[in-house]
């Protein structure tokens, strides 16, 4: 199976594709804008992996959601765009016709935000990016629980490009449909960062500290070459207002209704 593709799935055919490990995957398209989504269940799962100091592992009940299965493309935020006449990204790579799958990136957090809100959905917070980017197994990476080299984009397999398709690297997705949690950019969540926040967080649902200076981010890019930065449980925290060629995002939505609209 090819590295990487230059079109993004058709639902239908997704469905088919990412039934594996005894699941059945519900998947729904947000109508806004497109955005394939996948339903993640309510239920525990072991946050945080132990293998820094700001991620201990702790056990979280996480409501179900909706997250999306790719991260939000170049394409689609030219639309948010020309909906709403919002700010571009600090590139034109957007407007590169071979470029309207990857993901949009140059965008701030309050730029994803406003995105979101367009669409009709939110930024994830740390807790529903790490369970749908861990699976039901609870794994490390995406994948499994060993690095593998081969299953995301990151510095060491670039080669003269930068992000891929969102719908790249099929090998890496996670045990819940999710595309790229590991690698291509780095992706806001809602939370603020706090590093000592898992020793004092809600047992349910948790969104993060009240306040900070920086915005987590997730996954890893492809400017990082580090197996530790692309690990489901990684914390990095981001300047809310910076703006950068290896950082995007992808949306959630509340479990109810139960279908996005």
């Amino acid at each position: 199976m090819a590295a990487t593709t230059g079109s993004i799935p058709k639902a239908q055919d997704l469905a088919h594709a990412i039934r594996f490990e005894g699941l059945s995957h519900r998947l729904a398209v947000n109508r806004k804008d497109g955005s394939v989504m996948v339903y993640v269940p309510a239920g525990d799962f072991e946050m945080g992996d132990g293998k820094e100091g700001d991620c201990p592992k702790h056990q979280v009940f996480v409501s179900a959601y909706w997250i999306g299965v790719y991260a939000v493309t170049k394409g689609q935020y030219l639309q948010f765009m020309q909906a709403t006449k919002h700010r571009a990204p600090d590139n034109q790579v957007h407007r590169e016709a071979g470029k309207v799958v990857h993901p949009v990136t140059d965008i701030s957090w309050d730029d994803a935000v406003a995105y979101a809100k367009w669409a009709g959905g939110a930024l994830p917070s740390e807790a529903q990016w790490e369970k749908a980017a861990r699976g039901p197994a609870g794994l490390i990476y995406p994948w499994g629980n060993d690095w593998d080299a081969s299953r995301c984009r990151h510095d060491k397999n670039k080669g003269s490009e930068t992000t891929c398709p969102v719908s790249g690297y099929p090998g890496g997705v996670s045990g819940y449909g999710t595309y790229n949690q590991s690698g291509n950019v780095w992706e806001w969540c809602a939370d603020w960062y706090g590093d000592d926040y898992y020793g004092k967080s809600p047992a349910r649902d948790p969104r993060g500290p009240e306040g900070g200076s920086d915005r987590v981010t997730r996954g890893g890019s492809w400017r990082d070459d580090g197996p530790e930065y692309f690990r489901g449980a990684y914390r990095f925290g981001g300047e809310p207002g910076y703006r950068c060629g290896y950082r995007g995002f992808r949306l959630v939505r509340p479990a109810s209704p139960s279908i996005p609209s």
